[in-house]
């Protein structure tokens, strides 16, 4: 009896035995595959972070941007060149935009009706000087149209050398810039008379083989449609050997200054669409020129287009035109007043 229960003890025990061995056995490898997967679990974060970190971010969606409302805003220019800054702008907008003759757009300046004006840059920075003005500089939108041209055979430059020209505008900037451009290339007139517009010279050069003389586009480019003969010169080409500047102030945008102290957002929002208009006075002459027709702006489409090229139209503030703008100056300070233009003339200047 004393046997048989000493065998179950033993028995026993060894049963106790094999099951802990049993248990530490599996215990053993489960903790080989639990550790197993948390390898594998951290290589698949791994390998998740790198994926996402090489992947490009998301693009957010631009903020919606407010528009501002410009449609109580009012611009008069004169009816040539210098319209075609703003004619793809106006041609969807014409009620806000009125052409006038050139010769009383001046007269502008002192009614003060117009929020913008588009004028001579020194017919605006002398009446601003004199107190007779309000308005300040926005932007130059032009920067020389002016041409000498002759229906001369083999007609250069040099024949203007000792010869006779005829120039339009006595006593303006226009005029004043020629007569620098020529004697700054060794050229010297022997005789310079006068007309009072373009459209004379072209007359002229149209009528008399032999006549030299100034004119602008798009006069230019009208005169050439009706006499293949016609030979012309850039003044900005001698400008610009004389100067170094790819042409000078002439045409300006200014904005009254009633309208810069309650309006300034929309008086920026504006300028934003004139420079845009501006701009497709290279990108896309074929409807600038199609708009300044359906404008009156320039007789027709084929002109324009023809034109526009000659008219130097380019957008630049008032603020980085200024070194420019002074050295237009210099060449006749008579006609800005006696002096350059006084820092509170420029619009966004510091």
């Amino acid at each position: 009896m004393k046997k048989m229960k000493k065998i179950l003890t033993i028995l026993t025990a060894l049963t106790l035995a094999a099951g802990c061995l049993a248990g530490c056995g599996n215990t053993a490898a489960d903790t080989q595959k639990e550790s197993e997967a948390a390898e594998q679990t951290e290589a698949e974060e791994k390998e998740a972070e790198t994926a996402e970190a090489e992947s490009p971010a998301e693009e957010e969606a631009p903020a919606e941007t407010e528009t501002v409302d410009v449609s109580d805003l009012t611009l008069a220019a004169p009816a040539g060149a210098p319209a075609l800054a703003v004619a793809a702008l106006a041609v969807e907008n014409p009620d806000q935009f009125t052409f006038v003759n050139a010769e009383t757009i001046t007269a502008e300046f002192s009614n003060g009706s117009a929020d913008f004006i588009i004028a001579p840059l020194n017919a605006g920075a002398k009446l601003y000087k004199a107190g007779k003005s309000t308005y300040k500089l926005g932007a130059v939108i032009s920067w020389g149209n002016l041409f000498f041209a002759s229906q001369k055979e083999n007609f250069s430059l040099e024949d203007i050398n000792g010869g006779d020209i005829t120039l339009f505008g006595e006593n303006t900037i226009n005029s004043s810039v020629a007569l620098y451009a020529l004697s700054e290339n060794g050229i010297e007139p022997a005789n310079v008379a006068y007309l009072a517009a373009a459209s004379e010279t072209q007359s002229l050069l149209l009528s008399d083989p032999e006549a030299i003389v100034m004119t602008a586009e798009p006069a230019l480019t009208a005169a050439r449609m009706k006499n293949d003969a016609i030979t012309a010169y850039a003044v900005n080409d001698l400008y610009k050997k004389a100067s170094g500047s790819d042409g000078y102030a002439q045409a300006a945008l200014f904005i009254k200054a009633e309208t810069i102290e309650s309006q300034p957002e929309k008086v920026d929002a504006f300028l934003q669409l004139v420079q845009e208009a501006a701009g497709k006075c290279e990108s896309d002459i074929d409807a600038v020129a199609q708009a300044a027709a359906d404008l009156e702006i320039l007789p027709n489409a084929k002109v324009a287009a023809a034109a526009i090229p000659g008219c130097a139209i380019r957008f630049m503030s008032a603020a980085d035109a200024r070194a420019e703008i002074e050295k237009t100056a210099e060449i006749d300070l008579s006609q800005f007043g006696g002096g350059v233009p006084s820092d509170d003339f420029y619009y966004g200047a510091e």
